[in-house]
């Protein structure tokens, strides 16, 4: 059995000298090497933001969506949306453990498991796509997958449906960085809160900031703000269009009074939002972009010139324990269990 790097770079075909994330094309040929764990794959969870721009560029139309995601892991090796840059993940179930792994790793075959590494960088053979659940951004396949031994990954709980587990472990990194950064007596902004990721992190916002913090959801429709003002995830509900910066601004000084907030979460799975981030934030703030859609250079841009020196964090989709923390809100919440199993699972 081949012997291969602990981060995959062994998979790597071009360019040559790249990890397997920002790689244009990896192997995906399900022979394991000695240190890799191969996964009978259930179900794919792709990213907010990738499949948004799947769907539009199918125009909704399932059998092109089909079509599309085939054609993006024939050609990468992998589920790495080229326009996006982003992935998602999955479930399945242990079929071989390389012998490296052994005494390493707490996983047997037969368990179940949901990877928590992005999809953009998992090699991944699709056979046949069995269905396409177009509202919940969820694909069930017939395929496997390769999990390096850096890999991370969760083992699916028994009290918690597994459709359901997906949709939260998707987004676990948003929560449990929310629960990190936000202090007691913090006014805290959510932009996409009654989104999959912002309601998540709205719960945890309130948890942390108290009884002498003040949350803010921000969201572009009456519609969707009022899923997150029946389940009271939030102090202050604001409906505005987040690539708006100017509305948002204003609509922002008028529940702040004008302070602005101390901590701003973007959770949106559409670009051009950076400015209403920026501008809702004191400049001794924070903003986590958790979104997949940000421009980093639009943020740092942007900052720079309407003279901000607000501390701004790239989304990493890890933090540790996000898993548990993410998994625990689902058992406190029984507003938001119920809310997400009716939405997502």
């Amino acid at each position: 059995m081949k012997k291969g790097c602990k981060f995959g770079t062994h998979r790597v075909i071009e360019p040559k000298g790249t990890l397997p994330q920002p790689a244009q094309k990896i192997d995906n040929t399900m022979e394991i090497y000695d240190n890799e764990i191969l996964i009978d794959v259930q179900t794919l969870n792709i990213d907010s933001a990738s499949f948004t721009q799947i769907k539009k560029e199918a125009e909704d139309d399932v059998e092109k969506i089909k079509e599309i995601m085939t054609g993006i892991v024939k050609n990468r090796g992998k589920h790495h949306n080229p326009v996006t840059g982003s992935g998602g993940m999955l479930i399945g179930t242990i079929k071989e453990i390389g012998p490296a792994l052994e005494g390493k790793t707490d996983l047997k075959v037969g368990d179940k498991i949901a990877t928590l590494v992005s999809l953009s960088l998992t090699p991944l053979v699709i056979e046949e796509i069995l269905e396409v659940r177009i509202d919940i951004d969820q694909v069930d396949i017939n395929g496997q997958a390769i999990l390096f031994e850096s890999g991370i990954y969760a083992k699916l709980p028994s009290d918690i449906p597994e459709n359901l587990a997906l949709s939260v472990l998707d987004v676990a990194g948003a929560p449990a960085q929310t629960a990190k950064l936000v202090k007691p007596g913090d006014t805290v902004l959510v932009i996409g809160g009654a989104g999959k990721s912002g309601m998540l992190c709205l719960y945890e916002a309130k948890k942390r900031a108290g009884i002498t913090g003040k949350v803010i959801c921000m969201n572009h429709s009456e519609k969707s703000i009022e899923m997150a003002r029946k389940a009271g995830l939030a102090d202050e509900y604001v409906i505005a269009d987040a690539t708006k910066p100017v509305e948002v601004l204003e609509k922002i000084q008028e529940v702040t009074e004008g302070e602005m907030v101390d901590v701003t979460i973007n959770c949106v799975n559409i670009p051009n939002t950076e400015m209403s981030s920026i501008l809702s934030t004191k400049d001794t703030g924070l903003i986590y972009f958790f979104s997949m859609a940000t421009s980093f250079t639009a943020a740092a841009l942007g900052a720079e010139g309407v003279g901000m020196d607000t501390t701004m964090i790239i989304g990493n989709g890890y933090s540790k324990g996000h898993a548990e923390i993410a998994l625990q809100i689902m058992r406190e919440s029984e507003t938001l269990r119920k809310l997400y199993t009716e939405l997502y699972a």
